[in-house]
């Protein structure tokens, strides 16, 4: 498998986009190019990676578009590979409408398995392609943020950024 995939600037730090030829397999969020970097080669050891700055320009434009609240879904085609369980969660996260939250126990109700509340949790942790499926719209049942892959700071701004451009 050859992954094509393209490190730059965003207001949560550096960004990481990877696309197959179906679709987008990664979106990370960090502080340095050579995290994000061997994290994508961690995520997909046996794939070739090739930098391509210029091929998925239009891609970190979506994100960025999102990220500055002038498209409320970063609509692109993704290419993952996951367990059916966590589709299901996936596509419970995506309809999350923008500048709203649901607990991990709401979504563990969506997909019909309402004791799978730390699965969820895991589904949402494992989530490859950050703010094209949302998991950062997931919180306790309380209210608090729980955890972020990318880091609870990162979680916070984001969840604040939809709320004021609701």
């Amino acid at each position: 498998m050859k992954i094509k995939y393209i490190v730059g600037d965003s207001p949560l730090g550096r960004l990481l986009a990877g696309a197959t030829g179906q679709g987008i397999c990664m979106v990370s969020l960090g502080d340095d190019d050579q995290g994000l970097i061997k994290a994508l080669h961690l995520e997909f050891p046996e794939a070739e990676l090739e930098a391509d700055q210029d091929g998925l320009k239009e891609t970190v434009a979506i994100i960025l578009d999102y990220l500055s609240g002038r498209r409320p879904h970063p609509d692109l085609p993704v290419d993952i590979r996951t367990t059916p369980f966590r589709l299901k969660v996936y596509e419970a996260l995506k309809a999350i409408p923008y500048g709203r939250t649901c607990s991990y126990e709401e979504i563990a109700q969506a997909v019909g398995n309402p004791k799978a509340i730390r699965a969820v949790g895991g589904a949402c942790a494992a989530n490859p392609v950050a703010l094209v499926i949302p998991c950062h719209r997931v919180v306790r049942k309380d209210g608090s943020l729980g955890g972020y892959r990318w880091g609870i700071e990162r979680k916070a701004i984001l969840l604040e950024m939809e709320r004021r451009r609701r």
